[in-house]
């Protein structure tokens, strides 16, 4: 039997079968569609996260004509210096005092607008608009032009997802790059000048061993930061809610106990991650217990797999978020024992954010609700690349 095709449409429609049969059988393979090879194991995936031998060159071609060149593509000091330019405002006193207030209104407003109504869609009435909303105003950017950066962020989301190569959404990606380079240059030019609270006078300003990003490393960072903050955080919530949703006593236990609500986010990262797959460029070959990855060719790790591989998790396949064999006070850090987001040099600076909207948003879904079910069956989780509903049809009793 050849190995499982990672873009064939029964893969797409439940891929958890295929990682089993790919880290059993096949924990290496070349995909003649992608030219990649396709790594599956938690040992393989994280050894491709952590070992400097595998670069990020892959974001060259991946990345770079939608965004321009972003921290991503960096290494050494450079990357070094970027890092400490952006990760504080992501994380710590800066995220408590600056950013968490428009978490918190944005969180209300959006589920405001249906939390008297007994129902709503999750996915289109909120998890899909809080994440952007939140960004634009982190940047402190005007609201007015929401539709455009949600408009922007769908269409750089379809470019890094365009497996295929469909040219339409190949062009659709490239005229959003231009497009948003024209509006958020003269932005970034009055910001410079002056400067206010918000992130971007943070980039405009911060300064890093006499380093200052430019203006289009600074218009590359808001373009990834759309794609990365938005898709994760968008499908985690869905995935989150839909995996409490299908488990009531551990939707029950959250309920009743909030602090376990960081236990249901680094499970569910693990067990219904929003990315399935990032990939990787080794500098040299490199022997694996399945094959060897040459050099120069590009890996995609399945981090679906790898979250899921049964020679780390006890009874991999199932939710649990009291399972003893995730770290979860590190599931939101480098020391992450999940591949989530990333590990290494390049794991995912916007983490904590992406956890304090989380908990923020579903806190608040838990005080203004009595109960919360399915309203119109279990919806599945779509997409390859990333994955989770694209509609959770929920019904709910509103706290009067």
């Amino acid at each position: 039997m050849p190995a499982p095709d990672i873009l064939s449409p029964e893969f797409a429609a439940d891929p958890y079968p295929f990682y089993r049969t790919l880290r059993d059988e096949y924990p290496v393979t070349f995909h003649e569609p992608t030219q990649s090879y396709v790594i599956s194991r938690y040992a393989d995936v994280e050894r491709a996260f952590k070992d400097p031998i595998f670069t990020s060159k892959n974001y060259d071609w991946q990345l770079e004509p939608v965004h321009g060149r972003t921290i991503l593509q960096m290494d050494g000091r450079e990357h070094a210096t970027h890092r400490n330019i952006v990760s504080p405002a992501f994380r710590g006193r800066d995220l408590q005092e600056n950013f968490l207030p428009a978490i918190e209104r944005n969180a209300k407003e959006l589920i405001n607008q249906f939390k008297d109504t007994g129902e709503a869609d999750f996915v289109q009435q909120f998890a899909r608009l809080f994440p952007i909303s939140v960004i634009v105003d982190m940047l402190g950017l005007p609201r007015e032009d929401l539709d455009k950066f949600n408009r922007w962020y769908t269409s750089i989301i379809d470019f890094l997802s365009n497996l295929t190569q469909d040219p339409d959404v190949t062009a659709a990606g490239l005229r959003t790059k231009d497009e948003l380079q024209a509006y958020m240059l003269p932005v970034i030019e009055e910001r410079r000048a002056n400067p206010g609270s918000d992130l971007l006078s943070t980039l405009c300003t911060a300064e890093i061993d006499g380093h200052r990003m430019t203006d289009l490393e600074i218009k590359a960072f808001v373009s990834l930061l759309l794609a990365a903050g938005g898709e994760t955080t968008d499908k985690a919530l869905a995935n989150l809610l839909r995996n409490l949703l299908l488990n009531p006593d551990q939707m029950r236990a959250v309920r009743e106990d909030r602090s376990l609500l960081e236990r249901g986010i680094a499970e569910m990262l693990r067990h219904s991650p929003p990315v399935h797959m990032i990939m990787r460029t080794p500098s040299e070959d490199v022997p694996l217990e399945g094959g060897v990855l040459e050099a120069g060719k590009t890996v995609t790790c399945l981090i679906g797999a790898a979250n899921r591989d049964d020679r780390v998790y006890a009874d991999s396949d199932t939710f649990n978020l009291l399972r003893d064999d995730l770290n979860t006070k590190q599931a939101f850090s480098g020391a992450a024992n999940h591949t989530a987001f990333a590990l290494g040099r390049h794991f995912c600076v916007g983490a904590i954010l992406a956890k304090t909207e989380i908990e923020v948003a579903m806190n608040y879904l838990f005080d203004v609700t009595r109960d919360i079910e399915f309203a119109d069956g279990v919806p599945p989780e779509q997409g390859i690349f990333t994955r989770a509903p694209k509609s959770l049809k929920i019904k709910f009793t509103p706290v009067s």
